[in-house]
């Protein structure tokens, strides 16, 4: 999962998959404006055919809580 959700991010941030950890801040770190947060968000969606509540999606802040999150949300 982290290696799906980390090439989404690559290609939302424009920096190799690679350099994302866990820890990584998806504002901070990466310099995403809003509305490319949406966007990868709804990619991150799509891709693991999922629906986030918004306000939860509001709350992360690095990798490894959009992969908790998603955890919580992806059926098996």
């Amino acid at each position: 999962m982290f290696e799906r959700v980390t090439r989404i991010i690559a290609e939302y941030a424009d920096v190799p998959a690679e350099e994302i950890r866990e820890d990584t801040n998806i504002r901070a770190d990466l310099g995403l404006n809003s509305l490319e947060l949406v966007n990868m968000a709804v990619a991150i969606e799509d891709e693991f055919d999922a629906e986030i509540p918004d306000r939860e999606a509001l709350g992360l802040e690095t990798v490894a809580d959009i992969v908790a999150l998603l955890e919580r949300y992806v059926t098996a």
